[in-house]
């Protein structure tokens, strides 16, 4: 008899966590059969991987579900991930740099903060407060990552949505041009890159109608005819020999190589910059990836000051504050530029939960997109009456996403995630259709 108690109380001792974890998950609630259809049965959607997740905010509560347990590649949703790393382990505001003062030197490193001199969200703290020190600047290289990062296209070397990674960027690591109808050079700015830029050679073959090109490996420029006015980005090829040789042509000043070897007595000091939410916003409302990188190098830096690497972001986001999602994403960038990149629907469904949660509401969704307001959903959702979705798109190649917040005529707020992998329809008739969907669950839930 007391073998047979005994062998009861094991198998209740294995099975006590299974039933408490069952107890304490939300059901999944039956899918409305009016919106199963509707997905089920799109002409657009059913032709492509499609997975949909949508929960009740306030309850925690499944209201729709479809291939919400597979993975997806998510393209820039990644850069909520991102943007919940930066809540965990910024503070609110952004890290300038960091820095170290002796009798006559001041000896300085980056952090990753993207805003010095930049076209979007520019800083001068950095420049202003380099510029005014009375002592000798000696900059320090740190390890950090590579500038590409992994699964990146390097054919998009060209292209204003993937400059280069770095410890301490400066202009955004991009040239800017403006381009004026009847003129054939354009306006350069930084002017240091004025020299660089030349009229390509006629003839030269411009099938995706570049305005600016440049060779993979060089810091040239190339100016493509063009007969209207326009304005374009170019990346430029990074260098810790370029990044002091345009310090010192902006800080009109010497500044020397060092390596960072610290002193016992040494304070370690970081100058702060703009407001986190500067920066968050203009990463999320129109999908900067370059600025989602950088979040995550400003991370690395909080966890460890000498040395910036997005894995160790990554990892310790995933295992001290991501554990309970639903699905543990594969994550490998900031951006998700990365085809690398894998989530599931609820999995960026329960994201969103905790973000609702740690956030304010008004706060969280004036960091989004707004149908019919401002972002990448400025020209779509729109409602004469004010926003009902906010969200993060995310799109690469036959890839589009959408994931956010949709507050239904009821008044509820719902999480959703709407994942399209593989179609090879054109984006804009999966845009239109999510909308369709999406409307739809505004009127009825």
């Amino acid at each position: 008899m007391s073998t047979v108690l005994a062998r009861c109380a094991t198998l209740l001792w294995y099975l006590l966590p299974f039933s408490v974890f069952a107890q304490s998950s939300p059901t999944p609630a039956a899918n409305p059969a009016w919106l199963e259809q509707l997905v089920r049965e799109s002409g657009v959607l059913r032709r492509h991987n499609v997975g949909v997740c949508l929960t009740d905010v306030a309850t925690g509560q499944q209201v729709f579900g479809l291939n919400e347990d597979r993975y997806f590649t998510p393209a820039s949703t990644m850069k909520l991930l991102s943007l919940y790393a930066g809540l965990q382990l910024l503070p609110d505001s952004l890290p300038s740099l960091h820095y170290v003062q002796r009798p006559d030197t001041l000896l300085f490193w980056g952090t990753g903060d993207p805003t010095l001199l930049h076209g979007d969200v520019p800083s001068r703290r950095a420049f202003t407060f380099l510029q005014s020190r009375p002592e000798q600047l000696y900059y320090a290289e740190v390890p950090t990552v590579t500038a590409f990062g992994p699964g990146w296209s390097w054919d998009d070397y060209n292209y204003y949505f993937q400059p280069e990674r770095g410890a301490f960027p400066i202009y955004g690591h991009t040239v800017r041009f403006y381009g004026k109808a009847g003129q054939p050079m354009p306006k350069v700015l930084p002017r240091f890159f004025r020299p660089l830029t030349q009229l390509a050679p006629a003839g030269t073959p411009n099938p995706a109608q570049d305005h600016v090109r440049r060779p993979e490996l060089e810091n040239r420029f190339l100016v493509l005819p063009s007969t209207s006015g326009w304005v374009d980005e170019t990346p430029f090829r990074t260098s810790t020999a370029l990044l002091l040789q345009l310090l010192q042509d902006t800080l009109r000043r010497p500044i020397r190589l060092a390596p960072l070897r610290l002193r016992a007595q040494d304070s370690i000091r970081t100058l702060r910059g703009l407001p986190v939410d500067s920066l968050y916003r203009r990463m999320l409302r129109v999908s900067d990836n370059f600025l989602a990188e950088q979040v995550l190098l400003m991370c690395a830096s909080a966890l460890t000051p000498d040395s910036l690497s997005t894995a160790r972001t990554i990892r310790a986001v995933q295992s001290n504050y991501l554990r309970d999602l639903p699905d543990a994403p594969v994550w490998v960038d900031g951006s998700g530029l990365s085809r690398l990149n894998l989530i599931t629907p609820r999995a960026l469904v329960g994201l969103l939960l905790k973000l609702h949660q740690q956030v304010p509401e008004p706060r969280l969704l004036s960091l989004l997109a707004a149908g019919g307001g401002q972002g990448t959903l400025r020209r779509v959702y729109r409602d004469a009456r004010g926003p009902w979705l906010w969200g993060k798109t995310g799109t690469l190649t036959n890839n589009h996403n959408l994931v956010g917040y949709v507050r239904t005529k009821s008044g509820r707020l719902l999480a959703f995630s709407f994942m399209n992998n593989n179609h090879v329809v054109p984006t804009a008739d999966i845009r239109r259709e999510m909308e369709r969907v999406l409307t739809q669950v505004r009127e009825k839930l």
